[in-house]
């Protein structure tokens, strides 16, 4: 077994992996490339065969926890879900094998080891979040607290700043866990290009949302959703573009109006009236029609 230091090096060098195949932490992974990490010569998969959690036998303490895929509306084998503090929680594992997974988990809240989320977006594809910390169990609902933040680890003492941190790492966690989830599902179903101008460099584009993730039905859904060029996505969030509700591309008036430089011309006021160049492959995927004529009326009052 690793030495605790070993371990903690494990994890650091299995974390910077993961960053330079994922573009940071933004794009999904393979479950085949996902088992080709090795560590000081020897390979150490950072995911299960078979399991959700993943505790290789050199370490003390579980690596990589999973989240598995489903269709849009379906229910996941365990229901991880967000309690009412705001914080993800991990269903335990319920089986006959679910003791030592379980204790696995138990183990990297009790020596504080930060683990890999890898929350499934299509059969075989995953998101990975990391680093993720188990700040706390509730086995009386059968389930791990999680945070995204190390601040949630630490405990910290008692002062007029202790909650505003403490919002601050609740908002970071919340953040780390539906970005790049919603982004890897949005860039899948467009195959990396841009909706706009089919544009297919992935660190050019952004997953947007239709209806923003703020508001109280911004859905965390493709159908929420369009992949977009960084320029375009900036100009949907400032009203200068809208999209229809029949896939139509517009330019406000004034913008149309105005004389800048050729990337202006030819990138924003050349769209017009033009239809979207990439869409779903599959339709439960395409924008939402009534969601784009609800953000659409918005471009138009304004």
């Amino acid at each position: 077994m690793l030495s605790l230091e070993d371990e903690v090096a494990l994890r650091r060098e299995a974390m910077a992996w993961l960053a330079l195949r994922t573009n940071d932490g933004h794009d999904a992974i393979s479950r085949t490339e996902l088992t080709q990490f090795t560590f000081r010569g020897e390979r150490i998969t950072l995911i299960d065969q078979g399991r959700g959690i993943r505790k290789p036998k050199e370490c003390r303490a579980a690596l990589s926890i999973m989240t598995v895929h489903t269709r849009e509306g379906g229910e996941r084998p365990y229901g991880d879900s967000r309690g009412r503090d705001g914080h993800p929680r991990y269903k335990m594992r319920a089986d006959s094998r679910g003791t030592a997974d379980n204790q696995g988990i138990q183990a990297a809240l009790e020596l504080r080891l930060p683990l890999i989320w890898l929350w499934g977006i299509a059969p075989s594809w995953y998101q990975p979040i990391f680093p993720v910390y188990v700040i706390g169990a509730e086995p009386e609902l059968d389930q791990f607290v999680l945070a995204c933040d190390a601040l949630q680890v630490l405990p910290l003492p008692e002062s007029p700043l202790e909650e505003v941190l403490r919002q601050y790492a609740l908002r970071e966690t919340r953040q780390r866990i539906h970005q790049p989830v919603f982004r890897s599902m949005v860039m899948r179903a467009y195959e990396t290009q841009c909706a706009v101008c089919a544009l297919g460099h992935t660190q050019l584009l952004d997953a947007a949302h239709i209806i923003p993730d703020s508001a109280d039905d911004g859905i965390a859904a493709v159908r929420n959703g369009l992949a977009l060029r960084k320029i375009h996505h900036a100009a949907y969030d400032a009203g200068i573009l809208g999209i229809s509700p029949d896939y139509q591309v517009a330019i406000r008036d004034d913008i149309l109006d105005e004389v800048d430089g050729p990337l202006f011309e030819h990138g924003i006021k050349g769209l017009h009236g033009d239809g979207l160049r990439k869409l779903p492959a599959r339709r439960g995927d395409r924008p939402d029609r009534d969601l784009l004529d609800r953000r659409f009326r918005r471009f138009l009052s304004a």
